[in-house]
This record gives structure tokens, C-alpha cells and sequence, in this order.
């Protein structure tokens, strides 16, 4: 079993990741448990197991830094630093996400029973529903017990949640503060080529999701409109049960490739007009293929 920090030890690497962080940037325990809603005890812990990795420096009296950028995939990043979770906490994560969209479980739940149902130790359970959790598909109740999110539950959900994305995404890029920049633009571009040359087969339901994700909030963060940013990050979050389903599906993966390669080239050539309206053509694109796969998205009867 994994030491028990690797959760929080993740996650301080994605947000290193998700804020483009630089070498040398102070990371403050109580800023990081602020963000991650956790207490700074956990914080302080796994700070110092990333400093013993090498990804953080630390200072007498000052505290943490990152001692460099973190350039790869994030599932990249973690399986080098062997901080991955383990097996039996990746397959009990699907296996509940399953079970909630076949509605096999209720909304209200308590810790004993997904430790009972599931078989966990009390450190697998943590883990489980901490990943849970940050995710934003369930949250811990006042008092006692937990709560499922009644959000993105439904196949017609997941279609809505794209409707927001067509109305906000081609919108961000005619920001008058837009900037995407180089290093970004060949990491997503990087992330693509992987894809088409193989990865659409042999990554996981996590890798392709979190690398659409990365492309998508990579745009949206370039607009600069911290409001279109928040939105965009919470959609992201709490609709990741059902496209792990929609994934069942990757033959459109390929030409939705083409189409992130085409809005990069674009934007790279600072024709933002045209690229905003790809953009929405490609999200329009995108709808039409779910409704055509909604059979996937259904619970069975």
C-alpha cells in the first residue's frame, strides 16, 4: 500500500501544473491547504516528501519552493515520483463512478458503507474518497456522512454541460487580453501527437480525459477573464463521470485531434477570429457525436 501523503502529494503537483508554476515559486502550507481543503498537517507532510524528491527546495524559515517546471503529462509526472495510487484504490474509484451511474448507489452515503461494499482498508477509503472529492462529484455532508453531487448524472447532463462549454470556450478567444503562450501552445500540441500516435488506444479513461481538459482550460486560461476561468474549471470537474463513460467511444477521438491541432496553428498565427469560430464548430461537432453515442451514456434498464 502507498504511504498515505501520495494524495496530497498528487495534487500539489497537479496544481503546480495548473497554475504554470515556475521554478523557484513559494509554495505557503496554508495557501496549498486553503486550495486543497485539507488541514496543514497532511500539507506539511507531503511538502516535505516532494522536497525529498527532488521537486521542491526548502529554505530555513522560509519554507518551500519549486525547484523546477513540470513539463510532462501529469500521470507522467506521478508515476516517476511513485506516488501513484494503488490499484485497488484506481479500480474501486471507477468501479463507485460506475455503480453511481447505474444508480446503484444512493446519494446519500455513508463512509462504512463504501468501505463494506468496496472491501477497503481505512487508508484506501481515504484515498478513494479524497480523489472523490477533489474531483467534485461528492462532498462531505455537516455533520455526518457524504453526498453524491445529483449533477452530471444523466446523459442529457453531459450535453448541457457542452452547451455552456460552446457558449463560453469560442468566446474566451476573442478576449481582448488573450495571450496563449509559446510553451503552452507546444505542450498541447505535444499532447495531441501523442494521442494520434497511439495514445487514443492505449491511454486510460483518466489520461484521455485530463489531457482534453488540459487543452481545453489552456485556452480559456489565456483569455485572462478569471470569471469564464472559474466556470470552466468547475464544468471540468463535476462532468468527468460521464465522459469517462462517453470514452467507450474513441473512434471520434481521432478527428477531434485534427481539430485541437488546427485551432493551435490558428491561434499561433494570432488569427483569433478564425479561431474562436473552429473552436465552436469543433464543440458543435463534439455535441452531435455524444448524441449519436447516448445509448452508452444511459444506465442500463
Amino acid at each position: 500500500m502507498k504511504n498515505p501523503d501520495n494524495s496530497i502529494a498528487r495534487q500539489i503537483v497537479a496544481l503546480i501544473q495548473e497554475q504554470h508554476w515556475e521554478a523557484g515559486t513559494h509554495l505557503p502550507a496554508q495557501m496549498l491547504a486553503d486550495r486543497l481543503r485539507v488541514s496543514r498537517q497532511p500539507v506539511g507532510e507531503a511538502l516535505a516528501l516532494l522536497h525529498e524528491k527532488g521537486v521542491l527546495t526548502r529554505e530555513r524559515n522560509r519554507g518551500f519552493f519549486t525547484a523546477r517546471v513540470l513539463n510532462e503529462p501529469l500521470h507522467e509526472v506521478v508515476r516517476g515520483l511513485g506516488l501513484e495510487e494503488s490499484d485497488v484504490v484506481t479500480s474501486v474509484y471507477f468501479r463507485i463512478a460506475d455503480d453511481l451511474l447505474r444508480r446503484e448507489l444512493p446519494l446519500a452515503f455513508s463512509e462504512q458503507l463504501i468501505k463494506t461494499r468496496y472491501g477497503l482498508t481505512s487508508a484506501q477509503l481515504n484515498a478513494v474518497l479524497s480523489r472523490i472529492a477533489k474531483e467534485g462529484w461528492a462532498e462531505r455532508k455537516p455533520g455526518y456522512g457524504w453526498e453524491f453531487s445529483s449533477m452530471l448524472t444523466t446523459p442529457d447532463s453531459l450535453l448541457q454541460s457542452y452547451r455552456l462549454r460552446l457558449a463560453l470556450e469560442p468566446a474566451a478567444l476573442l478576449e481582448p487580453a488573450f495571450r496563449l503562450a509559446p510553451e503552452v501552445i507546444a505542450q498541447c500540441r505535444a499532447a495531441e501527437h501523442h494521442l494520434l500516435a497511439g495514445g487514443i488506444e492505449t491511454d486510460t479513461a483518466d489520461q484521455l480525459h485530463d489531457r482534453g481538459v488540459r487543452y481545453h482550460e489552456s485556452l480559456v486560461e489565456a483569455s485572462g477573464n478569471t470569471f469564464f476561468i472559474d466556470t470552466i474549471r468547475r464544468v471540468n470537474r463535476v462532468r468527468r463521470l460521464l465522459s469517462y463513460r462517453s470514452m467507450q467511444s474513441r473512434g471520434r477521438y481521432i478527428e477531434h485531434c485534427k481539430q485541437h491541432l488546427h485551432v493551435l496553428d490558428l491561434l499561433e498565427r494570432e488569427r483569433n477570429d478564425e479561431a474562436s469560430e473552429f473552436l465552436r464548430q469543433h464543440l458543435q461537432h463534439t455535441i452531435a457525436a455524444l448524441s449519436r453515442i447516448e445509448d452508452i451514456l444511459q444506465p442500463p434498464p
